[in-house]
């Protein structure tokens, strides 16, 4: 990321830069560490390219240590290497906090999506059961039209009546 000499313009990105973070969840992470305070809009645009700067730097560190160790997959050891190699060593701690936290979610997940396996029921018998809901519904769906069709028309009868005992009485 590179700044025009003038301190308050920050330079538009070329094609290179558009990668970025959402604004959604720089506003979001503002709005959680500052909630009292309102930040400008160049301020969050500032906050915004230092942040993706900083994920470019480190993810560029964590590169050159997979390809050192002829990987060529960038892990989470790399990343921390990485931390450590730059100088953000204080980071390590939450960053391994982070690490645990997401292995945990991950084997959340994989315990639910098993859970599936442990019913005892085939996938042909619970795709026979959706399509057996599936079929009900529809079919309460089409009696409750039918019903409003019979209202409808029931209505449309009844004002006709009284339009008719209407008329015969204007005669």
């Amino acid at each position: 990321m590179s700044f025009v000499d003038d301190e308050d313009d920050l330079c538009p990105p070329n094609e290179e830069e558009e990668l970025s973070l959402p604004r959604a969840s720089i506003n979001k992470i503002i709005k959680e560490i500052v909630p009292t305070i309102r930040v400008a809009n160049e301020s969050r645009e500032l906050i915004l390219n230092c942040c993706t700067e900083f994920i470019h730097l480190i993810s560029s560190e964590a590169n050159e240590i997979c390809n050192q160790k002829n990987k060529k997959t960038i892990s989470a050891e790399h990343i921390l290497e990485g931390l450590n190699k730059l100088g953000f060593s204080d980071f390590t701690r939450d960053a391994l906090n982070v690490l645990n936290d997401c292995k945990m979610q991950a084997a959340k997940r994989r315990r639910q999506s098993t859970r599936l396996e442990n019913l005892g029921i085939s996938e042909e018998e619970l795709f026979r059961q959706q399509q057996e809901l599936i079929r009900q519904a529809r079919e309460q769906m089409n009696e409750e039209f039918q019903q409003q069709q019979f209202g409808l028309q029931a209505q449309t009868i009844e004002n006709k009546e009284n339009c008719d005992d209407d008329d015969d009485d204007d005669y």
